[in-house]
């Protein structure tokens, strides 16, 4: 594996595309370090501090994670790329329901150029809207559940807001070119590469919090914490790791065989045997991030209504509780159905098959072919959505039963390890592609296993 790493710096083209891609992520960096104008840094850290001791930082630590720690700071990028990530995911929803996107799709290169120009539009929409809404919540705290005397912008009122919008919008811009760029010229798909890259700045604040924690012996609450806790997490992460590993790269092959083909005076071909991948988690991290963001309303909602008992009932989706991890949960059991309802097609599957002579053997062509699929992946959807749910929930029950920080807790499952281990393995699949097109080995040498097996 290590060699691996040595070949992919002899290939020039390969190389160019890696230093290409580090350097663009330099960049991004920078633009998570530049504070925006009119907010006091000490008054912020403060509040982040005050709202992590109160929350366990909720739904903003979700986006500071994504950000890389630009939110904290409330820096240029503190919006990161996600705005274009929602844009996209919303353009992909979309398409099968509006008809003139449907028939973009199907123009091919020119089509997917007009959804990719009509992404960007959206992008600065849903900038605009969120910049605003971290532009009115650093002045008024309390929308958070804070108290209000703790206020970090220094001069409030719409000319800081529209000020605020401006930048955080060309910020989130200049990293949606910057992913664009990595994508073209780079390795890999740009815009999880940055959020990647961004998630694990954050691992070394962690890792000092893990040490802090050893050294005090124990968390702020009085729970102890010896080197043992210490050894027993790191080996749970490994745990993890592995199988949030299984989780991705986890799939059921459907065998498919075609029938025999006339080739003009060559006669009949053999028919082939080949098999169709359907994968466990085949959502992704979706359900999680939709999850996320939807259960970050209704506290938002119920707080601002002025009857007593309807802000009582914010309690119940405050971050970390009992009832929140109940709804987080079934709502990533809903989207994760949801997803693959939208996304996959076993009609259209079944009648391309039945078009190129293929079948699923002992399944009848057509109808029968398309209910087995459905019936398959779904029973597929609900072991992934089920491991999914467990895997999404494993930080708010270290952050809530055992006193973990959220910080060092976040990296034990959750959006942010899945995010890491799918762009990673992405990533080194493109790079072993390369390497294998130009006779070197890849990170797993499996020519000769290969070839002993003939």
């Amino acid at each position: 594996m290590l060699a691996a790493y040595a070949n992919s710096f002899k290939i020039p083209e390969l190389r160019n595309r890696l230093l290409f891609t580090f350097g663009i992520i330099a960049l991004c960096r920078v633009t998570s370090n530049i504070p925006c104008p009119g907010v006091d840094p000490k008054a912020l850290a403060a509040l982040f501090d005050q709202m992590a001791d109160k929350t366990g930082g909720g739904v903003l630590n979700m986006f500071n994670l994504f950000s890389g720690g630009a939110l904290q700071k409330f820096a240029v990028g503190a919006l990161g790329i996600m705005p274009y990530i929602s844009a996209s995911i919303i353009m992909q929803l979309m398409a099968p329901v509006i008809p003139v996107l449907e028939k973009l799709q199907r123009e091919g290169e020119s089509g997917r150029q007009k959804i990719n120009q009509y992404t960007r539009y959206l992008t600065v929409a849903i900038c605009m809207i969120q910049g605003s809404m971290f532009a009115k919540t650093m002045a008024n705290p309390q929308l958070l559940g804070l108290p209000g005397g703790n206020t970090p912008v220094v001069n409030p009122g719409v000319a800081f807001t529209v000020m605020t919008v401006i930048i955080l919008t060309g910020g989130s811009m200049l990293l949606m070119w910057l992913g664009e760029m990595v994508t073209e010229r780079g390795i890999g798909n740009g815009a999880s590469l940055i959020i990647t890259v961004n998630i694990v700045a954050r691992l070394p604040q962690a890792i000092w919090g893990m040490v802090t924690l050893v050294r005090a012996g124990g968390t702020a609450s009085g729970q102890s914490f010896t080197i043992i806790h210490l050894l027993l997490m790191v080996a749970m992460f490994f745990v993890v790791c592995a199988a949030t590993v299984a989780l991705t790269q986890g799939h059921r092959k459907i065998p498919v065989k075609y029938a025999r083909r006339m080739s003009g005076n060559r006669g009949a071909t053999a028919g082939q045997t080949s098999y169709m991948p359907l994968r466990v988690n085949y959502s992704g991290v979706m359900p999680i991030i939709f999850a996320g963001a939807i259960l970050m309303f209704p506290t938002m909602v119920l707080r601002a209504v002025p009857w007593p008992k309807v802000q009582a009932l914010s309690m119940y989706f405050q971050y970390g509780t009992g009832w929140y991890m109940f709804f987080y949960g079934l709502m990533i059991l809903l989207f994760s159905f949801f997803w693959v309802a939208n996304q996959f097609n076993p009609i259209q599957i079944a009648d391309d098959l039945q078009k190129h002579g293929g079948y699923v053997p002992g399944i009848r062509p057509g109808q029968p072919t398309a209910e087995f699929l459905d019936k398959t992946m779904t029973r597929i959807t609900f072991a992934g959505a089920i491991f999914l749910t467990s895997l999404a929930i494993i930080p708010m029950i270290l952050g809530r039963y055992f006193r973990v920080p959220m910080m060092v807790a976040q990296f034990f499952g959750g959006t942010s390890l899945l995010i890491i281990v799918g762009v990673m393995l992405d990533t080194m699949r493109q790079v072993e592609a390369q390497l294998l097109s130009r006779h070197y080995d890849g990170f797993l040498s499996k020519g000769r296993l290969r070839s002993r097996r003939g």
